[in-house]
């Protein structure tokens, strides 16, 4: 039987730990899939074939928000997600917009410190979370 051709490495996830002027973080509540609806997340996506992590977060923050933002620094770590893929996170600046949920979310929330955990984070944003959180 012949194998799927998978390409070397994991799939990269980015995500944006977005924060605005009063030093609020974005989370994002997600609509879909199903076993994922409701739960919060950082928002991002998927590196395509042949596309920097950087100019991904970019493009997902575009489509999924409506907003052109800048990654600025990543966050240090890698964490895993379902199996073959793994998140990296980007400390990243707003540099036009106002985030709207406008794909794979329903709710968006900006969250000063003290409200971090206040929302559901999915399992696998979590330890990425505390990582940027811990950075300030």
């Amino acid at each position: 039987m012949p194998t799927a051709f998978t390409p070397s490495g994991p799939v990269v996830v980015v995500a944006a730990a977005l924060y605005d002027d009063a030093g609020r973080l974005l989370a994002a509540r997600r609509s879909a899939p199903p076993e994922l609806a409701g739960r919060w997340e950082l928002p991002g996506g998927k590196v395509e074939p042949g596309e920097s992590p950087e100019h991904a977060l970019v493009r997902e923050l575009r489509e999924e928000l409506g907003v052109e933002a800048l990654p600025e620094e990543r966050v240090p770590g890698e964490w895993d997600l379902k199996p073959g893929h793994v998140l990296r996170v980007w400390r990243t600046r707003l540099v036009s917009g106002s985030p709207v949920a406008l794909q794979d979310h329903d709710e968006l929330r900006w969250l000063g410190p003290d409200e971090i955990w206040s929302v559901d984070w999915l399992d696998q944003d979590v330890p990425a979370v505390k990582q940027t959180v811990a950075l300030g």
